[in-house]
């Protein structure tokens, strides 16, 4: 998440040297119930020490109105069909959206 962040902000700030305007965050979509669950309550805390640097910059990032963190349920997850291997039927559920058909 961390890296999407740096990415973010990096193409918003290069997208404002051009001058596009930039109105609003930008969505990001996850599909790790504790990542989001971490962004969404304030109270929640880690127990990993090496977390806590990342955690911190993307709740700064959320609060600043930098990124929008949203949750991406399974059976709409494209992305798992490039990073996990799936049976072809399930693969073509999911693509099928962006495939043409001929």
């Amino acid at each position: 998440m961390r890296i999407a962040r740096d990415l973010i902000v990096g193409l918003r700030i290069k997208l404002k040297c051009f001058g596009v305007p930039i109105d609003g965050p930008a969505n990001v979509h996850c599909d790790n119930n504790g990542v989001i669950q971490n962004m969404s309550i304030p109270e929640s805390t880690l127990s990993k020490k090496h977390n806590a640097i990342n955690y911190h910059v993307i709740r700064e990032s959320v609060a600043a109105k930098i990124l929008r963190v949203g949750k991406e349920y399974t059976e709409t997850n494209i992305a798992d069909a490039f990073t996990k291997l799936l049976p072809y039927s399930r693969k073509y559920q999911l693509l099928r959206g962006i495939l043409l058909d001929r």
